[in-house]
C-alpha cells in the first residue's frame, strides 16, 4: 500500500468512527430487452400499462422500443436500490403478455437490423428528438449494437466526507465545487486504470447467438458451440468488446479525464466538428431525418465511456453545461454487465465491492494520464474483456508487464483496508464480506460469471437463447412469488396516467415546429458556463441520472 493512501485512510478512521461522514449514495439503471417465449426480441409496443416513455421517473426504453430501462431513486443503502428494482421488475411482469425479460447483456435472437425497432416517443420536439437521435444511431452504428444491454451504476460521495477531504487536503481556499470536481476527477483516472478488474470479476457476456453477426461472418476469436451460439473461451465482456459498444470515431477524442474543463470542452469540439462520413449520410431527407446532425457526436449521451462524470440537469441545460456551471455532482459506471445469476441482474455483494472499489480509486494517489499511458489502459480493457480468463495473462502497469493475478490481489488487499473504514459507518461488516465473497474469483476464474456462462452451455448442451430463456423464466416465477410493495405499487399505479398526461402536456405546449427547436437546442448548447464559486447538491432522492 502506498505511504498517501495508508496515510489518509488512518486520519479517516478517526472520524469514520464518530460517523463524521455519511454513506455513499446511490441509484442503479438496468435495462433489459423484452423477448418472447422463444427467446425472439420482441415486436410489441412498450405497454401503456407501464406508463410514458417519455416522462416516467423509472421505467423507460433505452434504445429500443424493446429495450426496458429501469432507473431506481437514491438510496444510502444498497439493499433499498435492489429492492425499488425488485419491485420495478415485479410491476412490470403484472403487464406482460407472454413475454419475459431477458437476462444477458448480450441480445436474444435477432432477424437483421430492422428488427430491433426504435423507441417512439410521441410527437412532441423533445420526444421526436429522442427518437431521431436514435435513427441517428441506427445510420452510425446499426441497430443491433444498440439492443445490448448493461446496467449502470450512480454513485455520489456524502457531503461531509468531502468538507474532511478539503481541510485534510489544506484546500480550504478552493471553492467546494471546484475541489469536489477535481477530486472526482482523480477517481475516474484510477477507475480508468483498473476497471479491467471489474470486467474481469464481473464479466458475464463470452457467448451470443448468431444472429448478432447481421453479415453472417464469425469474427477472429469466436468458435460455434453447438448450432446456433458463438462464444470466446476466455472473454469475459463481448459486450465491452469491439462487438459491443465501441466506436473507432469517437476513439480520436482521447478524453482521458485529466481536468473537468478538457473534457467539458473536447465534447463540446465534437458536437460542434462535422464527420465526413456522416455528412455523406445527409441530416434529413424532405421532412424526414435520418439524424440530429452531421457531427462527431450527435449530442452528448452518443459519447461511450466505461465511466461519466454527471450532474442533474436543469431546464434548458445540456449535462455539460450542468457540469460547468456547477461541477461534478456524482459519477456513472458503465461497463458492468447485466449477471444471469442474479435475478436483478446485480446484487447486494456487488454493490458493496463497487463502492469500496470506487472509493479505493477516490482515496489513492491519481496523476494525470499522459497520452501514452492512455493507450495502455485501452490495451489493457481490450485484453480483459477478449482473454480475461487466460492463465497467465499479462498487463500493462505503466510501463512494465504485470500478471493479472497478481495485480488484481494486491488492489484487493487495499480494497479490504477501504472496506474496513467504510464498514465503521455500518452494522456489522457487509463491505468487507463484499470483498472477501467475490475476492476468489482472481484465483479461481471458474468462479467469474462469464465462466459460469460458458460452463452451463458446456454442461447443459444448452444453446445461449435456450439457456438465457430458461433463466428468464426462472427468475420470473421467483419474482412472482414474492409480494410486490403495496405504497410502491400505488405510486407505479398512479405514475401511468400521471406520466401520459405530462406527455399529452408537453406536445400541446410546443409552439415551434422541429427544425427551429433544434437549432435553438444547439445554439444553446454552444453556450459556455461559469463554474459557481459555491455549489451545493441538487439531488435530494431523485434519480441519478
Amino acid at each position: 500500500m502506498s505511504t498517501q493512501l495508508s496515510s489518509l485512510l488512518e486520519r479517516l478512521r478517526g472520524p469514520a468512527a464518530a460517523r463524521r461522514f455519511g454513506r455513499l449514495r446511490r441509484g442503479i439503471e438496468k435495462e433489459g430487452l423484452r423477448v418472447d417465449d422463444r427467446g425472439v426480441i420482441a415486436a410489441t409496443f412498450h405497454p401503456r400499462a407501464l406508463g410514458s416513455k417519455l416522462t416516467h421517473p423509472h421505467i423507460t426504453t433505452d434504445y429500443s422500443e424493446a429495450l426496458l430501462e429501469y432507473i431506481t431513486p437514491v438510496y444510502s443503502r444498497p439493499d433499498e436500490a435492489l429492492e425499488f428494482l425488485a419491485d420495478l421488475h415485479r410491476y412490470t411482469y403484472r403487464h406482460l403478455d407472454g413475454e419475459w425479460i431477458w437476462p444477458a447483456s448480450m441480445p436474444s435472437r435477432l432477424n437483421g437490423n430492422d428488427s430491433v425497432p426504435i423507441a417512439d416517443y410521441g410527437s412532441s420536439n423533445v420526444g421526436t428528438m429522442k427518437h431521431v437521435y436514435r435513427r441517428g444511431l441506427d445510420a452510425r452504428y446499426g441497430r443491433i449494437m444498440q439492443s445490448i444491454a448493461g446496467i449502470h451504476y450512480n454513485v455520489s460521495l456524502p457531503d461531509d466526507l468531502w468538507t474532511l477531504l478539503q481541510t485534510l487536503d489544506e484546500q480550504e481556499q478552493v471553492s467546494m465545487g471546484e475541489y469536489r470536481s477535481s477530486r472526482y476527477f482523480g477517481l475516474i483516472r484510477n477507475f480508468r486504470r483498473h476497471s479491467w478488474l471489474l470486467l474481469y470479476l464481473f464479466g458475464a457476456s463470452p457467448a451470443i447467438d448468431d444472429s448478432f453477426l447481421d453479415d453472417g461472418e464469425i469474427p477472429e476469436g469466436l468458435e460455434r458451440l453447438g448450432e446456433r451460439t458463438l462464444v470466446s473461451r476466455y472473454a469475459t465482456s463481448l459486450r465491452m468488446s469491439d462487438l459491443g459498444y465501441q466506436n473507432k470515431v469517437q476513439d480520436q477524442l482521447k478524453i482521458c479525464f485529466n481536468s473537468l474543463s478538457n473534457y467539458v470542452n473536447t465534447l463540446r469540439h465534437a458536437i460542434a466538428t462535422g464527420w465526413p462520413d456522416y455528412e455523406a449520410l445527409g441530416v434529413r431527407d424532405g421532412d424526414s431525418w435520418r439524424q440530429l446532425n452531421a457531427n462527431i457526436l450527435q449530442i452528448e449521451n452518443e459519447y461511450y465511456s466505461d465511466i461519466r462524470p454527471k450532474r442533474v440537469t436543469r431546464h434548458d441545460e445540456t449535462p455539460s453545461q450542468a457540469l460547468e456551471a456547477r461541477g461534478v455532482e456524482y459519477i456513472e459506471v458503465r461497463c458492468l454487465d447485466i449477471d444471469p445469476f442474479a435475478t436483478l441482474g446485480i446484487d447486494a455483494a456487488q454493490t458493496r465491492f463497487l463502492d469500496t472499489f470506487l472509493v479505493w480509486c477516490l482515496l489513492s494517489d491519481s496523476p494525470w494520464i499522459s497520452d501514452e499511458e492512455c493507450d495502455h489502459l485501452d490495451d489493457n480493457r481490450r485484453l480483459v474483456v477478449e482473454r480475461g480468463r487466460e492463465p497467465g495473462l499479462e498487463l500493462n502497469d505503466r510501463g512494465n508487464r504485470r500478471g493479472l493475478v497478481d495485480w488484481s490481489r494486491a488492489i484487493v488487499a487495499e480494497m479490504r483496508e477501504v472496506a474496513a473504514l467504510l464498514d465503521q459507518l455500518e452494522d456489522g461488516s457487509p463491505h468487507q464480506q463484499a470483498v472477501d465473497a467475490i475476492a476468489p474469483r482472481i484465483d479461481d476464474p471458474s468462479l467469474t460469471p462469464s465462466a459460469r456462462v460458458l460452463a452451463r452451455l458446456e454442461d447443459n448442451g444448452e444453446e445461449f437463447v435456450e439457456a438465457m430463456v430458461a433463466i428468464a423464466r426462472e427468475q420470473a416465477a421467483a419474482l412472482a412469488d414474492e409480494p410486490l410493495n403495496r405504497c410502491r405499487a400505488s405510486m407505479l399505479e398512479d405514475l401511468v396516467e400521471t406520466s401520459h398526461q405530462q406527455q399529452r402536456e408537453i406536445e400541446a405546449s410546443d409552439t415551434s415546429d422541429f427544425a427551429q427547436f433544434l437549432s435553438d437546442y444547439f445554439s444553446r448548447a454552444r453556450e459556455t458556463r461559469a463554474l459557481a464559486p459555491t455549489d451545493q447538491p441538487t439531488h435530494s432522492g431523485e434519480s441519478l441520472k
